[in-house]
């Protein structure tokens, strides 16, 4: 995709893989708020720092009107360990051709030691149950992430 999408902006209706091989539709969400949380990489300290507080306060978002994804460009079976391994009860999502987090604008040219290279920068998205974008918040801190969703859905 070219273009960012932005504020208010529908949703796309694209297709990604879970980490149990499930087809996951976005525009089958409709009527849910879905929740997107884009992280860099499966197993890392800030990934699994995000994904375990989650997982601490599920009772918070385990609710019939929220869909919860953890999204990266990892594959099914990474997904599936690092699911495993932490004990994740939320379904992570492959996106292996960026092509969900190019459409948000966060599959972006990133530096490190040196490096230049192309990844994932720590992202959540929030999606209204009418299928429209309601927050894209960028450069989330792994430790502060689950109170400032918590917050932003109001629970």
């Amino acid at each position: 995709m070219t273009t960012t999408l932005q504020l208010g902006n529908a949703v796309p209706d694209l297709t990604l893989t879970d980490d149990a091989g499930s087809d996951v539709r976005l525009h089958d969400l409709a009527g849910k708020t879905v929740v997107l949380y884009f992280y860099p990489k499966d197993d890392t300290p800030g990934c699994t720092t995000q994904a375990c507080s989650i997982r601490d306060e599920w009772s918070t978002f385990d609710r019939d009107d929220i869909a919860l994804f953890g999204v990266s460009p990892d594959s099914a079976e990474s997904h599936t360990k690092f699911r495993t391994k932490y004990d994740l009860p939320f379904p992570l999502l492959v996106d292996a051709d960026h092509a969900l987090a190019e459409a948000f604008g966060i599959w972006t040219e990133k530096k490190n030691y040196g490096k230049t290279y192309m990844g994932i920068v720590r992202s959540t998205v929030i999606i209204n149950p009418d299928s429209t974008i309601r927050t894209i918040k960028r450069n989330v801190k792994p430790a502060d992430h689950t109170a400032w969703l918590a917050s932003e859905l109001g629970l």
